[in-house]
C-alpha cells in the first residue's frame, strides 16, 4: 500500500479509503468484519463511514458494526484512521423533533457523542460535515468543533459535498479565529463526472484540503458494465442503469471499455488508478463486497497509466476545463 498526507496535515493515510456504506444494508456483520480485517491486512488504514449509514430505521447500524470490530482488539482501532460524518437527521421515521440534524452546535455535540458510543471509541480522527448547512454560520460550527478538539473527541474536521465557495468561506472564517479549518473534502468525482474540477478541487488545493472522491466508478458505470452484460447477462442497476439508458453515455462507456480492452486492462482498476493521478486527490473511497473486489482495488494502486492512455481517457471523458475559462473567455 502507498500512503500520503491528508491535505496540509501531518496525518498519513492510505491511497485507498475503505467505504462502509454497505455494511448492514447489504453486507452482514461477519462479512463486514472480514472485509475490514482484509483491508487492514492489505495496509488500508483510512476507513470512512457516516452516522446515517444503515438508513431508515437502521440509521447508525454501520457505525455499530465498526464498533464491534474495534471491540475485538488486536490494535484495530489504533491502526485505523477513522472518518465519520454529521448532518443528516437521526430522528426515527415519523418524528419531527428539532435539533437532530444539520450543523448547529447542539446537534454536533449530540451527534459526536452518539457516534462515539456506536463506534466504541473515545475519539474520531476526521469528523466530516456531510452537507452544507445554509442556516448555521461557520462561526458557530467552528466554535463547536473547537470544544470537541479540546475535549479530545475529534482531531480534524472535513467537508463533504461542499461547493468551492463554501470551502473558501469555511476556511476564511476558521483562519480569522485562529483555527485549522477544513482539512479534506469528500466529493463526487470520477472519469464520467468531472464537474468538481471546475471549482471544488481548485478550492481544495488552494486551502490545502485533501480530496476524497466518492463513487469513483460512478455506481459501477466504469467497472466494465457493458462487458458484464455481454458475458454473463448481469444487468446494470442504480446509477449506472440510469446512465446507460442515454445512448450517448452508452457510446462513451463502450469506447472506454474498448480502449482498455486494447491495453489488456480492467475498467474498474483503471477508473481508480486514473483518480490517483489527479492533482489534489488523497484517495478514492472503495466499497468492496467481496475479497475479489478488494484485490482489484489494491491492484489499482500499483497500476501505472501511460500518457497515451491518459490522453485516450481524456478524449472519451473530457473534463470541463479550468474555471473561469470553462464558462468564460
Amino acid at each position: 500500500m502507498k500512503y500520503t498526507q491528508l491535505g496540509r496535515t501531518g496525518l498519513k493515510v492510505s491511497r485507498l479509503v475503505l467505504g462502509t456504506m454497505n455494511f448492514g444494508p447489504q453486507t452482514t456483520e461477519p462479512e463486514s468484519h472480514a472485509i475490514m480485517d482484509s483491508a487492514l491486512d492489505a495496509g488500508i488504514n483510512f476507513f470512512d463511514t457516516a452516522n446515517v449509514y444503515g438508513w431508515g430505521e437502521n440509521k447508525g447500524r454501520t457505525e455499530e458494526i465498526i464498533g464491534t470490530w474495534f471491540a475485538q482488539g488486536g490494535g484495530r482501532r489504533e491502526k485505523t484512521v477513522l472518518a465519520t460524518k454529521v448532518y443528516g437527521s437521526m430522528s426515527r421515521e415519523g418524528e419531527t423533533w428539532p435539533n437532530y440534524d444539520r450543523l448547529s452546535a447542539l446537534n454536533i455535540r449530540r451527534a459526536v457523542d452518539a457516534s462515539l458510543k456506536r463506534l466504541q471509541t473515545d475519539y474520531i480522527d476526521l469528523y466530516q460535515f456531510h452537507h452544507v448547512d445554509r442556516r448555521t454560520p461557520f462561526e458557530e460550527i467552528w466554535q463547536a468543533v473547537e470544544v470537541l478538539v479540546q475535549q479530545g473527541k475529534i482531531l480534524y474536521a472535513g467537508s463533504s459535498n461542499f461547493p468551492g465557495y463554501k470551502i473558501a468561506q469555511a476556511n476564511e472564517v476558521a483562519a480569522r479565529t485562529g483555527r485549522l479549518g477544513l482539512v479534506s473534502e469528500q466529493c463526487l468525482y470520477n472519469l464520467a463526472e468531472r464537474r468538481a474540477e471546475m471549482e471544488v478541487i481548485p478550492a481544495a488545493q488552494e486551502y490545502g484540503l485533501g480530496v476524497i472522491p466518492w463513487s469513483p466508478l460512478h455506481g459501477g458505470l466504469l467497472g466494465g458494465v457493458i462487458k458484464k452484460e455481454a458475458v454473463d447477462g448481469r444487468r446494470a442497476s442504480g446509477r449506472s442503469a440510469d446512465a446507460l439508458a442515454n445512448s450517448a453515455v452508452r457510446a462513451q462507456v463502450q469506447a472506454y471499455e474498448d480502449l482498455l480492452d486494447k491495453h489488456g486492462l480492467e475498467p474498474g482498476e483503471v477508473g481508480l488508478a486514473w483518480l490517483l493521478t489527479r492533482p489534489g486527490v488523497t484517495g478514492p473511497i472503495v466499497g468492496p463486497r467481496t475479497p475479489e473486489q478488494l484485490a482489484s482495488a489494491l491492484r489499482a494502486v500499483e497500476l501505472e497509466l501511460g500518457e497515451d492512455l491518459l490522453a485516450g481517457l481524456d478524449g472519451i471523458f473530457p473534463g470541463p476545463g479550468p474555471s473561469p475559462e470553462a464558462f468564460a473567455w
